[in-house]
């Protein structure tokens, strides 16, 4: 007769499954006691001393161009929360891992803690600002989660061991098989519930106590704005395309796209802000918040551009800007000859290399700290950014800016230039289509199409659509409030007939120069193509 290896019984197999999911169910709740008190500690001494965000910030500053435009291009402004459930994901993962093999053996499970532990501690010291002392949170924290992994770990080793012994005895009596559960079992709840409560109240404690001190907010919140010295001027009538559906000339400060580095807002008290200016220049000052606003600001629309926009993207947006112009900034500064770029640094380590001249001509470049007549929100940089018109955000619009440089681009490069994108970052002509929208469906009959077009600093001149591949047809441009901003323009589509049907669209800046029809990626200077919708009319 032939042997053949018998399988386990079912209730064995359900019993190994049930300890793997008991190990890791104690790995995940240390692990979640081990964030908790670090976040929670954190926020007696800064964001660089938070482990989440330094291995999500560490990761972001190691993250190759193409998979950053993958992630923008894919998920758009969630980037960053993607980039959160990811992390929590593999802690989870690894935190499971370190409960199965502690319920093996204990050592195991903690060098596991530990490996992990000294990765976060390497991403903590050498952010941007970070100290000795910012590592504390992490160690209290880790050591809280190997303490609540030792306690439950033994709960769990003295479960198996009267399953094991309760196996023997139902082997040999059945029918002493107790009905209640084992007193071994109730304690192992009672310590996950322990565990688990503990890290439910220390994590709200740390989020209620970070959000207790945001003085940024506070302060925000009441801050008084001083009235321009030159204001912005009037905007023409007719600057919004009159076309339902077209967005709105003035991009309302909740809907302007955000793309940066930071994990986390930085959260900056304008009390202790101060902007370094320093490096190829004769005279090297600091500029404290309350200076900033004594100054003679100006107001001004300009439109924002990221680079990682593709074609037809919604990575763009038009605001009006208060601030110091950034030329006044460097005529205090005096820069000595040969420098050719500022590099400026914002409090989160970010970078950007702005060419010199840029700064020094006649455009509107700023220190913003306001951002349609309100203070900067938090995400857009209080409470001071950088706003360059022309310029690609990159090389130009750096959020919480605390350092300004005057150097050489062949001595320095900024966070994105030394990854590989373009020094100088020029703002390419765009077009887009709004309406109608992409896949979408319209009544027959007089279809309005419309959109929006950029060439910042140089001006829209013409705009063009093509339907169906025929001849293109002049658009219909609304008024222009100035070259810094995009321009509107739409088409009215008489006797449309049912059917699916294709729209392109191209600008010519004032120069007459056509958009460049190729289609090229973002990287590394800036997506071109011709935008082109399908739609179909009912």
């Amino acid at each position: 007769m032939e042997n053949r290896i018998k399988p386990p019984a079912p209730g064995r197999r359900a019993g190994v499954r049930g300890r793997l999911l008991a190990g890791a169910a104690t790995g995940v709740m240390a692990a979640g006691l081990l964030f908790a008190v670090a976040e929670l500690l954190s926020a007696f001494f800064g964001t660089t001393s938070s482990p989440l965000t330094a291995v999500g910030s560490t990761f972001i500053d190691f993250t190759p161009a193409w998979m950053k435009n993958f992630a923008v291009a894919t998920f758009g402004t969630n980037d960053k929360t993607v980039l959160l459930l990811s992390m929590a994901v593999v802690a989870v993962i690894l935190s499971a891992v370190a409960g199965v093999l502690a319920r093996r053996r204990f050592a195991a499970g903690a060098a596991l803690v530990l490996a992990f532990a000294v990765v976060m501690a390497a991403c903590v010291i050498t952010r941007a600002g970070a100290t000795v002392p910012d590592l504390f949170p992490l160690l209290a924290g880790t050591a809280a989660g190997l303490i609540a992994l030792r306690y439950l770990a033994q709960a769990v080793a003295r479960r198996q061991a009267a399953a094991a012994e309760d196996d023997d005895t139902t082997a040999q009596t059945p029918a002493a098989q107790p009905d209640a559960p084992q007193p071994t079992r109730r304690a192992f709840l009672v310590r996950s519930a322990v565990v688990a409560g503990a890290a439910v109240v220390v994590g709200v404690g740390a989020g209620a106590l970070s959000s207790a001190r945001n003085a940024a907010a506070k302060v925000r919140q009441a801050l008084r704005l001083p009235a321009p010295a030159r204001a912005a001027a009037p905007l023409p009538a007719g600057v919004q395309a009159p076309v339902a559906g077209v967005g709105r000339f003035i991009t309302p400060s909740a809907d302007f796209y955000r793309i940066d580095t930071a994990l986390v807002v930085p959260q900056l008290d304008p009390g202790q802000w101060k902007l370094r200016v320093h490096g190829m220049v004769e005279n090297e000052f600091t500029m404290t918040f309350d200076e900033l606003l004594a100054a003679d600001l100006v107001e001004t629309y300009v439109t924002l551009t990221c680079v990682s926009n593709v074609v037809g993207g919604n990575l763009a947006g038009n605001a009006k800007w208060l601030g110091y112009p950034l030329r006044e900034v460097l005529d205090r500064a005096k820069p000595k000859a040969g420098a050719d770029m500022v590099l400026s640094t914002s409090s989160d380590g970010f970078s950007a290399s702005t060419p010199l001249p840029v700064l020094q001509d006649k455009r509107e470049a700023l220190l913003a700290v306001a951002m349609n007549g309100e203070p900067l929100p938090l995400e857009h940089g209080f409470p001071v950014r950088m706003v360059v018109p022309g310029l690609y955000g990159y090389v130009s619009a750096t959020k919480w800016v605390v350092d300004l440089e005057v150097t050489t681009f062949a001595a320095k490069a900024g966070y994105w230039t030394s990854r590989g994108w373009s020094s100088h970052g020029p703002i390419k002509t765009a077009s887009r289509v709004e309406v109608p929208r992409a896949l979408g469906r319209v009544p027959a009959g007089t279809v309005g199409i419309g959109g929006t077009a950029w060439a910042q600093q140089r001006g829209i001149s013409k705009v063009e659509v093509q339907l169906d591949n025929g001849a293109w047809q002049p658009a219909a441009l609304a008024a222009e409030a100035s070259v810094d901003t995009w321009r509107q323009w739409s088409y009215m589509w008489e006797g449309a007939t049912s059917g699916t049907h294709n729209v392109r669209v191209r600008a010519y800046d004032a120069d007459g120069t056509l958009q460049i029809e190729k289609q090229a990626p973002p990287e590394p200077d800036g997506s071109t193509g011709w935008h082109s919708i399908t739609f179909t009319v009912e």
